[in-house]
């Protein structure tokens, strides 16, 4: 869309797929430590500055959206409700990871074990279900209530293509938060693309 007269003021959210940046960015730089404080406002601001230099702009907050496995990640889910949900304008969803149907094979005979032998423990893993659907939701009801201008949007899954080009074809400027090359389909169908590895300083926990 075309993201108007630069004297225009925006309203920003952020809209981030948590596993999808987390190991995205443990490629990108293996010893970097997020600073989630300041990851929404960071983001929003190159984001507004790629709409125009002179553009003003409010940081309307920031929706993480993950998983956990209910079995071993009780911490994960700990610090997921009480300290990034506790960061000012940040909205958290964590939901439980499903064990997967299918167990694993034989790579000989083919045979499915889903207990191990020696032990007897499930052998199955546990797969993450409706984590993108319940943030394209989000990021489509906010914008149905006029909630905000511009949408952030980061994660690398191209299963976000058709949420970024119905929320083009509503108004809302939608701008890839990248990692270089990775989900380029993606970002062809936002507005335009910034650099997370490059703004990683703004948002480095000191």
């Amino acid at each position: 869309m075309s993201a108007g007269p630069a004297s225009q003021h925006y309203r920003v959210r952020v809209f981030v797929d948590f596993w999808n940046y987390t190991l995205a960015m443990r490629d990108a730089d293996a010893g970097f430590r997020t600073d989630w404080s300041l990851l929404g406002p960071a983001v929003s601001s190159a984001a507004a500055s790629s709409v125009g230099s002179q553009v003003r702009h409010t940081y309307q907050g920031m929706s993480v959206h993950g998983s956990y496995d209910p079995s071993r990640d009780r911490k994960l889910l700990n610090w997921a409700t009480t300290v990034l949900g506790g960061f000012a304008g940040v909205r958290v969803d964590f939901s439980p990871r499903r064990k997967r149907r299918g167990a694993p094979s034989c790579p000989r005979c083919h045979a499915s074990v889903d207990r191990c032998p020696q032990c007897g423990s499930d052998m199955r893993g546990t797969e993450e279900k409706g984590v993108d659907v319940r943030m394209a939701i989000e990021m489509i009801s906010l914008a149905m209530l006029g909630s905000y201008d511009i949408a952030v949007l980061v994660s690398s899954d191209r299963d976000f293509i058709p949420v970024a080009e119905f929320l083009s074809s509503r108004g809302i400027t939608v701008i890839h938060a990248a990692f270089g090359s990775l989900g380029a389909e993606l970002s062809q169908s936002c507005w335009t693309r910034i650099d997370l590895p490059h703004l990683r300083p703004s948002f480095e926990r000191s």
